[in-house]
């Protein structure tokens, strides 16, 4: 059992689902769910569709945010059903599972699962580094919340008895919370020095956000980055001056 894979739930609906998600996780041998903003939770409906993992539930985290919890983890994979106009490093469930499978021995690893009816927002999905899509009967690609996690957390239930490989030690990559800092300052030096404009700003930085989660660097870069920012934002203040 790998401690570092967590599965998040984002504002279910359906206290069921949160009982469905922990019996299907406690079956494949996962223990950590996160719950941010659900609508009904502590539930006896949930209990009851827990099924005897009630530990789990006992045990669950709740936040108030997406950014909240995964601000540790340096791989967020986030289930999607819808494509994007941005393309996205998308993965299988069986890619994805082998990705955490490996991350997760460094470092914190989320999958994450949206609204029943309406899934991640565009905003939640900025924060994740992945996206998984599950592949469906195109007439009939309606995908309970719950089932979905079963077939995640079957796939890491099958990795856990692979030997991992050999590894040396791990760099020190840069956090979900560290990289949206250096977003944030980024969008902001791109602003001050006039390069971005309101027409292309948002496209524009969801390019850049996956150009730096494929580069994945690692904080002592991060660190560098932001330092040229902070120089190229001091040079144009000194301009104006």
């Amino acid at each position: 059992m790998q401690q570092n894979i967590r599965i998040v739930m984002v504002q279910t609906s359906h206290p069921g689902n949160i009982g469905a998600a922990a019996r299907a996780m406690k079956n494949m041998c996962q223990q950590q769910l996160v719950l941010v903003a659900p609508r009904t939770f502590p539930s006896e409906e949930a209990t009851a569709r827990a099924s005897g993992a009630n530990d789990l539930l006992d045990s669950a985290q709740v936040v108030d945010s997406l950014a909240e919890a995964v601000a540790d983890c340096r791989i967020v994979v986030g289930a999607s059903a819808r494509l994007r106009t941005v393309s996205w490093p998308q993965l299988t469930p069986r890619a994805a599972a082998q990705l955490a499978h490996v991350e997760a021995v460094d470092a914190p690893v989320a999958f994450v699962f949206g609204r029943e009816s309406s899934g991640l927002s565009n905003d939640e999905l900025d924060l994740c580094t992945h996206l998984m899509h599950i592949p469906t009967n195109p007439d009939f690609s309606s995908l309970n919340v719950a089932m979905a996690i079963q077939v995640v957390v079957y796939e890491l239930m099958v990795l856990q008895a692979a030997p991992m490989p050999a590894t040396t030690e791990a760099p020190a990559y840069a956090s979900n919370a560290q990289m949206e800092g250096f977003f944030a300052h980024l969008g902001q030096a791109l602003e001050d020095i006039g390069f971005a404009d309101e027409r292309r700003s948002e496209k524009l930085m969801r390019r850049l956000r996956r150009l730096f989660h494929r580069a994945a660097p690692e904080t002592d870069e991060l660190n560098i980055l932001r330092g040229i920012l902070s120089a190229a934002q001091g040079r144009k203040s000194m301009r104006r001056r």
